[in-house]
């Protein structure tokens, strides 16, 4: 479906042309379906029709209070906001029959119009040329302001168009507890996001989809009702390896750590590779090959994997299925190899589950999977730096990190939202580079592969927020209280990295600084890299 309504979105920092918005049955996101009034306040609900492809929420977990008002509204993907008989939802000066609600201009919603009315009223028919609302969030719980000029501030900054402006504005709103504006931007907001439109509108909607599912519930069940239908586990894999394929951030974190692994084991005969989340085993193809040309010949190569749930759904099957892959290929180039599934989850690690041998040259792989082990911050148990003192036990001769540069773990909820929606903005613009707006395996990709995370990050509080990212600078901080020092990476590498991005975009680029390696998009580090021992 489409509707005619058209709304000129902007990234912050250029504007786009106008945009038909999209709402096809199988990919949009759900309208907020309705607000019940009871007596315990007014809820808040998403719906859950199966004909649209969405996080869903079950009946269960998807009510949440907003304010005390005996205001009932329903959103529809084709109409902004449908009034009920008896809507309060908004002073009595907005409000209007139901024959003018219908008879709405179509290119602003209803509340829109009338909140345009007021503000002429009020301020004067030259308030569009006033400059006192350019601020890029709406005046805090601290600031006195009033109410005409919060709303004018809000009809102001929906009328710019900037979605992203509009997204951090509501999640600041529900920050601060102010429910009845996040009411009124929620429902702007679902007209402005749209899975198959530019980056920042397909983000959008998941970002928003975040907020709902914030506002709804406040624990596991958040993660596990508010999720994309899990597709078949081929399926899935089929869009991880299309992702892989698509961006190079697992290319560059798997090469630069190969890199320096290559490095620290030239002159052993006897390695044993630990990898922390060894998903589909796709990492150790090229360091087998490279290590089978060595001169003198390949060592006896043991690998150690941990598996975690996704990975292991994707393949359908468990380790051995990894293991059994990579002994075939070793075999092909002749490389004495044995396989050894650890068993456990990676935060339940102890040191004889790793099977470790005398004699054995250690390295110890962190590919994009130390973020999701909680620290102090989210209980007793930090898991994050027992698992690296453990590591350091072993006296690796490498250590490799490869995470992504953002700062999600310990940082309050709205400066969590901000920091997200950036760092996946830049996400989103580079799949643009590969996979054509118009592909449906591409609205896959993002649904299947990043909006879970999203989601997850926004929404998730506690032990339910799995995705905890943290910047290089703590990382580092942390290796360095576990006893470990820099290890240098291969200047070798870091050519073939810059010759794989070339193959992607310009836009793409390395940069090397404190002894490590970042993927940068547009200026923005992405992926960082490092080594230590």
């Amino acid at each position: 479906m489409q509707t005619s309504q058209k709304k000129t979105i902007s990234d912050g920092s250029r504007r786009y042309g106008d945009q038909p918005m999209q709402y096809q049955e199988s990919y949009c996101w759900p309208p907020i379906q309705n607000i019940d009034a009871g007596s315990q306040g007014t809820h808040l609900s998403a719906m859950t029709s199966d004909q649209y492809c969405t996080l869903e929420s079950s009946s269960e977990t998807s009510a949440y209070p907003v304010h005390n008002s005996p205001s009932t509204a329903s959103f529809s993907p084709n109409e902004s906001v449908v009034s009920q008989p008896n809507s309060q939802s908004y002073p009595s000066d907005l409000q209007d029959s139901s024959e003018n609600a219908c008879g709405s201009p179509t290119s602003e919603s209803y509340v829109t119009h009338k909140l345009r009315e007021l503000e002429t009223a009020m301020l004067g028919p030259d308030s569009d040329n006033l400059d006192m609302y350019s601020m890029t969030a709406m005046p805090g719980p601290n600031q006195i302001v009033s109410e005409a000029e919060k709303w004018k501030f809000l009809v102001e900054m929906m009328s710019r168009g900037d979605l992203k402006e509009a997204l951090c504005t509501c999640a600041l709103a529900i920050a601060n507890g102010d429910m009845f504006t996040v009411e009124w931007l929620m429902s702007e907001l679902r007209q402005m996001v749209s899975v198959t439109g530019e980056p920042i509108q397909r983000l959008g909607a998941y970002m928003l989809e975040g907020l709902v599912a914030r506002l709804a519930s406040s624990g596991s069940s958040i993660y596990n009702a508010l999720r994309c239908k899990e597709p078949a586990g081929a399926d899935l894999l089929s869009y991880m390896l299309l992702l892989y394929e698509a961006c190079p951030y697992f290319k560059f974190g798997y090469m630069s750590a190969n890199g320096a692994i290559a490095d620290a084991m030239k002159d052993e005969i006897s390695v044993h590779i630990i990898d922390f989340q060894i998903a589909q085993g796709s990492q150790w193809v090229t360091l087998i090959q490279a290590l089978a040309a060595r001169p003198g010949g390949p060592p006896r190569i043991r690998i150690t994997g941990i598996d975690d749930s996704t990975s292991a759904y994707a393949r359908g099957g468990g380790l051995d299925i990894v293991g059994k892959r990579l002994l075939k290929l070793a075999e092909s180039y002749k490389v004495p190899f044995e396989f050894h599934s650890a068993g456990v989850s990676a935060s339940e690690i102890q040191i004889e589950n790793l099977g470790i041998q005398p004699g054995e040259a250690v390295a110890v792989n962190f590919a994009l999977s130390l973020h999701h082990l909680p620290d102090e911050s989210v209980g007793t148990q930090n898991h994050r730096d027992r698992l690296l003192r453990l590591v350091k036990s072993l006296s690796p001769k490498v250590v490799t990190l490869v995470e992504q540069e953002s700062n999600t773990n310990t940082v309050p909820f709205f400066a969590r939202f901000v920091e997200t929606l950036n760092y996946y903005l830049a996400i989103f613009e580079s799949i643009d580079v590969t996979l054509p707006r118009e592909n449906k395996e591409r609205i896959s990709v993002e649904q299947h592969c990043l909006a879970r995370e999203v989601v997850n990050i926004v929404a998730c509080e506690g032990a339910e927020r799995v995705e905890r990212h943290e910047p290089l600078g703590k990382w580092r901080s942390r290796f360095e209280m576990a006893g470990f020092t820099p290890y240098p990476l291969s200047s070798f590498v870091n050519s073939t990295i810059k010759i794989l991005l070339e193959k992607y975009s310009e836009k793409y680029t390395l940069e090397e600084r404190d002894g490590a390696l970042f993927l940068d998009w547009m200026n923005r580090p992405l992926v960082a890299s490092c080594a230590w021992r």
